[in-house]
């Protein structure tokens, strides 16, 4: 686990960033866990280099080049089998399975996604998601009379909900696990999922055959993992304009669960920050804490305040991990190989909210940095 926790903390008081040291830190609450920035897990930094004009290069600038290229080259040699473990569960859900009964499957294998297959026609009918059943949930907000007609629905509906809402349809991008892991970080970009399935053609039948998902956080573990040059990084966050840093969408411990799942569908995101009245980061709510609350079938829980639901989060729950605009991206890369991180929210000194670095702005990072440009 990335931190240890206690229920005994008041949820509401900021938790201060992990840092090293010989005493062993207090226990933290569930649901309402503490900080690790990623410098802490690094040996002492030598002192930050001053940056020179573009050119000639700095020292720095050349490191950070030859490190980008290095992992572009590496993902385009790679495949996304290469990224599979040796074991692993796959779970596919039926288009006629009911809405309510794969939430159920959802909360019960610990997952948040998983692949549809349509058996009337043997293909691959796209990626259900927790956007999907948070779509559902904006239906039964808008339609709260319908609460019997939206627990008959099967996951062949929902692309009328979609239309119903004018949302954007269920995620149908995949790829085969052959082709480089360079394409499929590229096709997810390009469609802004955070997940691709791998679709492969059986041998002999020359029907679709899913295989199993990729996400972001596994395929940027895969490349901390294997590709040394991640420490040559050494560029912080505020030289690379990586991140969001304005019209940052937040709450509070008391702003109603809906309020904010209609910030998620409308600004398209998958949290948002919760801050006290200092503007300091105590807690995120994240699109997959819905899921939780809708188990069952039960949408009473929507009128929950985002404290209460947060505390229904489960022990496992990884954390919260912040950065500062000082952070390198080779810390960031060291947090990702260690522990399992699906975003970052930066602070300032005071652990007030500064910005939000997604896994998708480091992938584009990678990906995007000194393509079409000279060696």
């Amino acid at each position: 686990m990335a931190e240890t926790q206690d229920t005994d903390r008041d949820p509401t008081k900021p938790a201060a960033a992990a840092v090293v040291t010989s005493t062993t830190s207090p226990p933290l609450p569930v649901g309402h866990e503490g900080f690790v920035q990623p410098s802490s897990y690094l040996r002492p930094r030598a002192p930050s280099r001053p940056m020179t004009p573009a050119h000639p290069l700095s020292a720095v600038d050349r490191d950070q080049r030859y490190g980008v290229k290095k992992i572009q080259d590496f993902l385009k040699v790679r495949t996304s089998y290469d990224v599979l473990p040796l074991s692993f569960r796959l779970i596919v859900f039926d288009t006629t399975l009911l809405v309510k009964k794969s939430l159920n499957i959802l909360n019960q294998n610990g997952i948040v996604s998983a692949p549809l297959w349509d058996s009337k026609t043997s293909t691959f009918a796209g990626l259900l998601t927790t956007s999907d059943y948070i779509n559902v949930i904006q239906y039964y907000w808008a339609n709260p009379d319908a609460l019997n007609q939206v627990e008959m629905f099967r996951l062949n509906s929902l692309r009328g909900i979609e239309k119903a809402l004018g949302v954007t349809p269920i995620e149908t991008v995949s790829i085969n696990p052959l082709k480089p892991l360079y394409e499929a970080c590229r096709r997810m970009l390009e469609s802004r999922a955070r997940r691709i399935p791998l679709v492969d053609v059986d041998d002999e039948t020359q029907r679709a055959m899913i295989v199993s998902i990729v996400t972001q956080y596994r395929i940027l573990k895969f490349v901390a993992v294997n590709v040394t040059e991640t420490r040559m990084l050494r560029k912080p966050l505020r030289d690379l304009n990586l991140g969001t840093y304005e019209n940052l969408e937040i709450a509070r411990m008391g702003t109603p669960v809906i309020e904010v799942i209609h910030k998620l569908v409308k600004h398209n995101i998958s949290s948002v920050p919760i801050l006290n009245s200092e503007g300091v980061v105590i807690n995120v709510f994240e699109a997959v804490d819905v899921i939780t609350l809708i188990k069952g079938g039960v949408y009473e829980d929507l009128n929950l305040k985002v404290g209460e639901a947060l505390q229904k989060r489960s022990e496992d729950f990884p954390g919260i991990y912040t950065c500062s605009i000082h952070d390198r991206l080779d810390t960031i890369f060291d947090t990702i190989r260690k522990s399992r991180v699906h975003r970052f929210v930066i602070i300032d000194g005071n652990s007030r909210l500064k910005g939000v670095l997604t896994l998708s702005d480091i992938l584009e990072y990678i990906l995007l940095e000194g393509q079409g440009e000279d060696a």
